[in-house]
């Protein structure tokens, strides 16, 4: 019989991920669920979906020490208030109390990018470091900031959201409904963009031919034609990687990181992408700040919002 079990719920936009994860942060087991187009029904879907899954594998509520949520948008933490999400039609929704009343189980909530970075801390490659950042490069950029052990969540749920630090004052449109955001040029929807507006259509560049070819081009092909040599997307992502160090080395200056960790899709680029980030990073932070923190690659992939999810209600249970 499994007992003293952590329940993780990660929110997205397209699909929910959910686990059991054991006090170890070793996952038990995981699933995942479509998110429903009808947002009102998400949290009976997450229930109903985490109900069939004890009674399938025979677990009392009683060896369940609570549920972890996270959730992509702005949430007040200490109430579990969710104000406004991204990518859900989700606006002032108490998410904590409707998930407690529907499961009768303890629930805790975060956003999901600081849920991320608690995951990466405990399990992954944080190494539990107390100060520490971390950027999530996906189709938008997402941030979370560790500060002396604790994630810093701010006055109203918004501290470390790194993807929206204005680099190009007069820049592009971004989602929050702000221009220049750090979103707009270091995301995969953001480097695509920037190949989509150098390409000419008269030029014989590879990354021309094979836009021409598909008729569509993707963040994992820039990198990939700038591997071949293809040095437009390699000005692309050059420019990327200094924008991202720029904003790193700002951020730094008020955390004093020991450590800074890039994750997501985009990052999968691998170690070149990160090492680029690394030589803007040390142009520009104060050296006193570089010559203490580390930039590494993320480690737990996919898995890292589910190990923080449950480790938030670690946390919290022993408050």
């Amino acid at each position: 019989m499994m007992a003293n079990l952590l329940i993780a719920v990660d929110i997205g936009g397209t699909s929910i991920k959910l686990g059991m994860v054991d006090q170890n942060g070793n996952i038990l087991n995981k699933w995942s669920i479509l998110t429903n187009d009808e947002s009102n029904a998400i949290l009976s879907d997450v229930w109903e979906s985490i109900y069939k899954k004890i009674v399938e594998l025979n677990i009392s509520k009683k060896n369940i020490l609570g549920i972890g949520v996270g959730v992509p948008g702005f949430i007040d933490s200490e109430s579990g208030y969710v104000y406004q999400t991204v990518n859900i039609n989700w606006r002032n929704v108490p998410l904590v109390k409707q998930l407690e009343e529907l499961s009768g189980l303890p629930v805790f909530a975060e956003n999901d990018a600081n849920l991320a970075v608690l995951g990466e801390n405990w399990k992954g490659a944080g190494n539990q470091a107390k100060n520490l950042i971390a950027v999530t490069l996906g189709t938008g950029v997402g941030g979370g900031v560790i500060s002396n052990g604790s994630i810093l969540s701010g006055t109203n749920g918004t501290a470390g959201e790194i993807g929206h630090m204005t680099v190009e004052p007069e820049g592009h449109p971004c989602n929050c409904g702000r221009r220049g955001c750090l979103e707009t040029i270091a995301s995969a929807t953001g480097i695509v963009r920037q190949a989509m507006e150098k390409m000419d259509s008269n030029d014989e560049t590879p990354l021309t031919l094979h836009y021409r070819k598909y008729q569509q081009v993707t963040a994992k092909d820039i990198f990939e034609l700038s591997e071949e040599g293809d040095e437009l997307c390699s000005e692309i992502i050059r420019h990327t990687a200094s924008v991202l160090g720029l904003c790193l080395a700002n951020t730094a200056l008020v955390v004093n990181p020991a450590k800074i960790l890039i994750g997501g899709g985009v990052a999968q680029a691998g170690e070149t992408f990160i090492r680029q980030i690394n030589v803007s990073f040390q142009q520009y932070a104060l050296g006193r700040i570089s010559n203490a923190c580390e930039i590494k690659q993320a480690q737990l992939g996919n898995d890292a919002g589910i190990i923080g999810a449950a480790f938030l209600v670690k946390q919290k249970r022993k408050d």
